[in-house]
């Protein structure tokens, strides 16, 4: 093999410029967006015209609550043994049934089994598993560190305002289960309602609190605030002197992204705080969460370009799901995609070890993997970090930073200096994506004490 006199590495065969150059099929999927009435592939949706379909109040009207509601919405794609899993995959789901027309028309109905936008949002009794010995609601301890209900201080700088409890749809893996969405046949929630003596209590706490320089305005979701609800919150934030940062998040934009479009007063309610912040020399963005690549659309692309020509930083968090983004592939598309729409993709996180969703978790090798593969596609700062909310309440770790790791156990543990430097925070990876030594392991109960111990000392 012949060598580069300069750089002593191996000479590369073919010139430079003949390998960067790529099929535009390859290249360039990233911009082929969804276009014209694709939701008209429905028999249900059939006669719904474009204007129709783009208003978010015939969104919300028409969104699936109950079971019995897609069944009769697709008679057609709806078999008797999908919809049975349907039924028994949500009386064991701590999650609430909703969904839009616009979610439904992106599932390929053909192949729903193995769809991943249906993955997100409808559980299927088939593909359930055990949770793990060590999974529970709460899994960051978010009421723990809520000094006032609906309000969570952990991080010194920083508080999550829960608004309240709504959402335009649910995700099965919400790792605030234990309060958004409706009471299901498995779990009756704490509920976070819009009222505002609540949040007056919360607003008093942070004007006593003059280290808190950000807030994340959540829920639920922020979609779910009417626009003078939105509006208020904003101004009142704006108007405590520490406070620097306002961060607005949502999934409404990759589920309805219509409301961006024609719900005027909610737009002009987050266009008037992100204005007024930035007349005072603070910042106000909006957080949203796209899982897939097919869930960015035309519609998509109008709605995040009004955002964006207001001024509106967008950056996206989304949560690595098996069988929905769990592949390089996949995760580069999403990246690049988002990047193509001015949203700057921000965080992936390793599933929260909530219950009920054992299907969807991945293990930590095979996201530092997907880490590694996704790294380096397209610019820097339109690359994801890859971190962990640690269990336990250690907040957000790089996923390559545990102290200790045992792929044959699925144990890791990470260390937050920022938030206890004494304390360790374990993980636990889905044991039946363990090999079986490690699934053999974790079939006796009586060890389970020991493995997690020996993880500890070996850290």
């Amino acid at each position: 093999m012949s060598t580069d006199p300069h750089t002593q590495q191996p000479a590369l065969s073919t010139p430079f410029n003949a390998r960067l150059r790529t099929p535009p099929s390859i290249d360039l999927r990233h911009r082929a967006l969804q276009e014209g009435v694709f939701w008209q592939r429905l028999t249900a949706y059939r006669n719904v015209d474009p204007v129709t379909f783009a208003d978010h109040q015939w969104q919300a009207k028409h969104s699936v609550t109950r079971a019995e509601q897609l069944r009769s919405l697709l008679p057609e794609v709806v078999s008797d043994a999908f919809y049975n899993a349907v039924v028994d995959g949500l009386a064991r789901s701590p999650m609430s049934l909703r969904l839009t027309p616009y979610v439904i028309a992106l599932i390929d109905w053909e192949h729903a089994e193995t769809d991943p936008i249906r993955r997100q949002f409808l559980p299927l009794s088939t593909e359930q598993l055990r949770d793990h010995p060590r999974t529970f609601l709460d899994t960051t301890l978010e009421r723990a560190y809520s000094p006032v209900e609906g309000l969570t201080h952990r991080y010194s700088d920083r508080a999550l305002f829960l608004t309240q409890d709504r959402c335009p749809v649910y995700c099965r893996y919400c790792t605030r289960s234990y309060a958004v969405g409706q009471d299901t046949e498995s779990l009756d929630k704490s509920h976070l309602t819009a009222r505002p003596e609540r949040w007056n209590r919360i607003f008093d706490y942070l004007r006593s609190h003059d280290e808190v320089e950000d807030v994340l305005i959540s829920g639920g979701d922020a979609f779910s605030l009417r626009a003078e609800q939105l509006r208020h919150i904003g101004d009142t934030l704006l108007d405590i002197p520490h406070v620097r940062r306002i961060r607005v998040a949502t999934k409404g934009v990759a589920v309805m992204p219509m409301k961006l479009l024609t719900d005027h007063a909610w737009f002009d309610a987050l266009a008037h705080i992100a204005q007024r912040g930035r007349a005072m020399s603070k910042d106000v963005m909006v957080h949203t969460h796209f899982s897939h690549p097919r869930e960015c659309t035309e519609i998509t692309q109008r709605a995040i370009n009004r955002v964006f020509s207001a001024g509106i930083t967008l950056r996206n968090q989304c949560v690595l799901l098996r069988g929905v983004n769990d592949t390089p592939d996949t995760m580069r598309l999403l990246t690049r995609r988002l990047g193509y729409l001015n949203v700057q993709p921000y965080y992936v996180f390793q599933h929260d070890m909530v219950r009920g969703v054992e299907d969807l978790r991945t293990p930590l090798r095979h996201t530092i993997e997907i880490e590694k593969q996704t790294r380096g596609h397209t610019a820097g700062f339109n690359t994801p970090t890859f971190v962990i909310d640690t269990p336990g309440g250690g907040g957000k770790r790089d996923v390559h930073s545990y102290e200790h790791y045992n792929p044959t156990t699925g144990i890791s543990v990470y260390r937050s200096p920022n938030m206890d430097d004494r304390a360790r925070y374990v993980h636990f990876d889905p044991i039946g994506t363990l090999p079986e030594e490690g699934q053999a392991l974790w079939a006796d109960h009586s060890l389970h004490e020991a493995l997690v111990a020996d993880a500890l000392k070996q850290s």
